[in-house]
């Protein structure tokens, strides 16, 4: 029971929150190990293990949310920019980055493999990220960091492939930028829940 409610309160505990410092919780070591545990367990269809994973931090972590500004002035007009270069400094003051990516080569070996299911496979590689992201990020909050999940894909994905020698074959699908929280999130609404789940007996 003393388990269940350690994961209900983990669940509950995921926020995002994008006031987020620089400042290190926990070693690099314990980071990577958060990292490889959630990659290496997290669930995928066919056992397929399609789920990629690129950390970044310190000067590479600030790279990118400089590329993520650049990209963005390109298609966002100055006098709407403020707001803009807002999120991408919060972003940017955090601790590092995790850049999740799927393997379409895997997706692609299965749909020939199993073509019965092809038009599958995409659908199930994108509910196998989520719950790496999810998984990740919840293990970040048990620890100390706060943490959000961005989509500046597929606006970055040809300069993140680039700067960091991204195989071609791997497709961005998240940002998630993580600090040491600086402010609490705010507060949160729920819909009712007996518009939202139905009981059969």
């Amino acid at each position: 029971m003393e388990k269940q409610r350690g994961f209900y309160a983990a669940v509950e505990g995921r926020r995002s929150l994008y006031a987020i410092s620089n400042e290190q919780v926990i070693s690099d070591e314990k980071l990577h190990e958060i990292i490889n545990h959630a990659v290496k367990h997290t669930p995928s269809a066919f056992n397929s293990q399609s789920a990629r994973v690129v950390v970044l931090l310190g000067d590479h972590h600030k790279k990118l949310w400089s590329m993520t500004t650049d990209a963005l002035k390109a298609i966002v007009p100055a006098g709407d920019f403020e707001s803009t270069q807002q999120k991408m400094d919060m972003f940017g003051a955090g601790y590092g980055t995790v850049l999740f990516f799927e393997d379409e080569d895997v997706i692609k070996g299965l749909q020939e493999q199993f073509a019965l299911y092809a038009d599958n496979f995409p659908v199930w590689s994108q509910q196998s990220s989520g719950m790496h992201q999810f998984v990740v990020w919840t293990s970040l909050e048990l620890e100390g960091y706060g943490a959000t999940l961005q989509h500046y894909n597929p606006l970055i994905d040809d300069a993140v492939k680039a700067e960091w020698s991204i195989p071609a074959s791997w497709k961005l699908l998240a940002q998630m930028p993580f600090g040491k929280p600086v402010a609490p999130a705010g507060a949160k609404e729920f819909k009712p829940l007996e518009d939202r789940v139905k009981y059969f007996k």
